[in-house]
């Protein structure tokens, strides 16, 4: 008779490719250059539309986070001073695991949603929700 692990290993092995890997979800990589005292990201647009979520609601969260001002312009985003690549990509992890993922199943299928005053994560995988602060 086989063990367990031996039988869950055998079911592993002859379940088809798409349904074992998970590694669909993958954010690009922050991609930033300095001009003077400002730091420009690049490649903003694409972070938010592979999080999906608004440009608009990144940019409020990663100003708040880093302390600094800034704006957006043509897919781009301006940051008042100095940061690296790894600081700002830092602050996008974060908020990926505090806006984008779910704490249940851990799907990146989520959308933001209001009700009353109190915003939620919901997840459109699992059906999870759970409140997240506002800034």
């Amino acid at each position: 008779m086989r063990s367990y692990e031996e039988l869950l290993e055998k079911a592993l092995s002859e379940l088809p490719e798409h349904v074992v890997k998970r590694e669909r979800f993958e954010i690009p990589r922050v991609n930033a250059f300095r001009e003077g005292s400002r730091t420009i990201i690049k490649n903003f647009s694409q972070i938010a539309k592979a999080v999906n979520r608004s440009e608009e609601h990144i940019y409020k969260y990663l100003v708040k986070s880093l302390g600094t001002a800034g704006f957006l312009e043509a897919g781009r985003l301006t940051l008042q001073g100095k940061f690296t690549e790894d600081e700002i990509q830092k602050e996008v992890d974060s908020y990926v695991k505090e806006y984008v993922l779910c704490r249940e199943c851990g799907a990146p299928d989520t959308v933001l949603v209001r009700e009353d005053r109190i915003l939620f994560v919901r997840c459109m995988a699992c059906g999870a929700k759970h409140p997240v602060r506002s800034f």
